[in-house]
């Protein structure tokens, strides 16, 4: 059923790269009633003396864009974005957020000026630099593009010496800009990481990812979907709610993480006070039970399968915080710095 109550409903545009993302927010905007315009970022012109089309802006650009052969959209959406807020328009995850999802080093010191845990982390660019950086860690640690998404550039080492063979081999990549980031590896009992999902300052869910295979743990149906919920194992809806990944029907399974978890309230408050209306937010738990967040991911998705399980639409939640934002009296515009 679509939406037709709201008055005087504004135009929705969604920047974006990647269109296989596209048609479960597309789907659920509409059926709030919006009229959906989708602007491809890649190449293109900005024109400072030209106003932006009114309406609603929302920001899907993927810190991966280059995977896809997009080798210019993150340089052109920082301008675009600037553009947009230089005139005033309503942008859903602008400008700030943008940066910060754009940059491992800077979600690290955002989270630790939150008071959250997180790994030791270091930027470093250049071959002699990562070596330098790798001696200053006591056990194992793992790389990873500063500038990343999917997974990319995660690998684990022991000893600098297992990080100098890397580098000198042919598979090495250092990602846009040649920044990498070295971090302290958490070393789980159990191969999952949990990822809390927010929108507009609201728990959504929280869920299990299970690392048994490797790191590339985007939930999106269309990276990777879950099999048939008939392949679930047998028990009550709270021991399926509880089991790890792994046991569960795939990759992804419900975690009993709430909303009322002290993390999660951080998180909360970190998403209000940085700008950030929907975050997928990441983190590790080792043996200790000390719980290490490390990535903060802007363009997030919600694998759909999983969401129907626990009874959650993470794209129709976010829909609907587009209608609450667009509500007159309710829009807010931020200001930006001349």
């Amino acid at each position: 059923m679509i939406r037709r109550d709201l008055p005087q409903i504004p135009q929705i545009h969604v920047l974006y790269e990647n269109p296989a993302w596209l048609p479960p927010l597309e789907e659920a905007l509409t059926r709030e009633g919006f009229r959906v315009r989708l602007v491809h970022v890649n190449e293109g012109l900005v024109d400072p003396s030209a106003p932006p089309p009114e309406g609603i802006w929302i920001n899907r650009i993927s810190p991966s864009s280059h995977t896809r052969g997009h080798v210019h959209t993150v340089e052109l959406a920082r301008q675009l974005l600037y553009w947009l807020e230089s005139h005033g328009r309503r942008v859903i995850n602008g400008l700030g957020a943008f940066e910060l999802e754009m940059s491992k080093l800077r979600q690290d010191l955002v989270l630790r000026r939150h008071g959250i845990r997180t790994p030791r982390t270091v930027l470093a660019v250049g071959r002699e630099h990562l070596l330098e950086a790798a001696t200053t860690f006591d056990g194992p640690f793992i790389t990873k593009h500063d500038q990343g998404g999917k997974g990319l550039g995660i690998r684990l080492f022991h000893n600098p010496r297992e990080l100098e063979r890397h580098l000198d081999g042919d598979g090495f990549d250092a990602g846009p800009g040649a920044r990498m980031i070295l971090q302290q590896y958490i070393d789980a009992p159990e191969p999952f990481i949990t990822r809390v999902e927010i929108v507009g300052g609201r728990f959504l869910f929280a869920m299990r990812s299970s690392t048994a295979d490797g790191f590339e743990l985007c939930p999106s149906d269309a990276c990777n979907p879950m099999p048939s919920e008939r392949n679930a194992p047998a028990g009550t809806e709270e021991e399926a709610a509880l089991e790890v990944c792994p046991a569960g029907p795939g990759l992804f399974s419900p975690s009993p993480v709430a909303e009322d978890d002290p993390l999660v309230q951080r998180y909360i408050r970190l998403c209000n006070e940085e700008g950030i209306e929907i975050a997928g937010i990441e983190f590790v738990r080792d043996a200790w039970g000390h719980r290490y967040t490390y990535d903060i991911n802007g363009t997030t998705n919600y694998n759909q399968t999983l969401g129907a399980r626990i009874g959650v639409d993470g794209m129709g939640e976010v829909a609907r915080y587009v209608r609450r934002t667009a509500t007159p009296g309710r829009r807010r515009r931020r200001r930006i710095a001349s």
